[in-house]
């Protein structure tokens, strides 16, 4: 308890999944926390993939609690699992935006305050996915691919300021996004094969994600800087499926 006493947080996609347990957790142990979703459910209503939103939340959350400590850019969306040849252009812009665009912003706009603090944590939900092929759709891999490398980026362009920029790659987790996996396994009596493929044989809980986030967020994580922490049962190890296209289709 009190691993982040006196800190000031922001979370966002806080509704539910790995947002709501990282705020709870992160209340239990000492933090201020502002939760943010694009729904009902978190402390405040903001679009985490809208500029003009991501900055206003920064900066009410700054005004009203003083400074900014930490800041969990969390929100995104799947996207599904339909092929390249299936997606559109505007179905790539929306995940882009929510998925990278919104990292980007928390990192930009949550810096400057959190310099002026002496230093702090900004962590980035990214994916397993983002590591290699086969954990998702293209959209959603490629947008959270970007986000690894987002964290490498502002690490280095962030040096010397006692800012921290890390990510975590999530495997399988039953959160909102991943239900309809989970129930349909469970409507067809496979619940039993959810995360089969990790070497844990199970799927994640929200918990272990946030758990994950309450170590760099706290200064048991202070030399673990610009990485890229998988949280995934071992399903990294191999990521062993792959899912084809007809060609014909483009």
């Amino acid at each position: 308890m009190g691993r982040l006493q006196g800190k000031i947080a922001i979370v966002t996609g806080a509704a539910s999944g790995i947002g709501k347990a990282t705020v709870d957790l992160f209340r239990n142990e000492g933090a201020t926390v502002i939760g943010a979703d694009a729904v009902k459910g978190a402390d405040i209503l903001a679009d985490a993939g809208s500029e003009t939103a991501v900055e206003t939340l920064i900066k009410n959350v700054v005004a009203k609690h003083g400074g900014l400590d930490i800041m969990f850019a969390n929100a995104g969306v799947s996207g599904g699992f339909a092929s390249i040849a299936e997606q559109t252009a505007e179905d790539w812009a929306e995940i882009l935006r929510v998925n990278l665009i919104g990292p980007f912003l928390a990192i930009k706009y949550a810096a400057p305050f959190i310099h002026k603090r002496g230093g702090g944590s900004i962590i980035c939900t990214a994916s397993v996915a983002g590591l290699r092929s086969g954990a998702g759709g293209a959209a959603y891999s490629a947008s959270k691919a970007g986000v690894v490398n987002l964290v490498q980026t502002a690490a280095q362009q962030l040096s010397g300021s006692n800012i921290r920029v890390n990510a975590i790659c999530p495997g399988l987790i039953e959160t909102g996004m991943t239900k309809p996996i989970y129930d349909l396994a469970r409507d067809r009596g496979k619940a039993d094969r959810l995360g089969e493929l990790n070497p844990m044989a199970r799927g994640g809980e929200p918990i272990e994600i946030a758990q994950a986030a309450l170590w760099l967020a706290s200064n048991d994580s202070s030399y673990v800087n610009g990485s890229a922490i998988t949280v995934d049962g071992g399903l990294a190890s191999s990521h062993p499926t792959t899912r084809r296209f007809d060609i014909r289709m483009l």
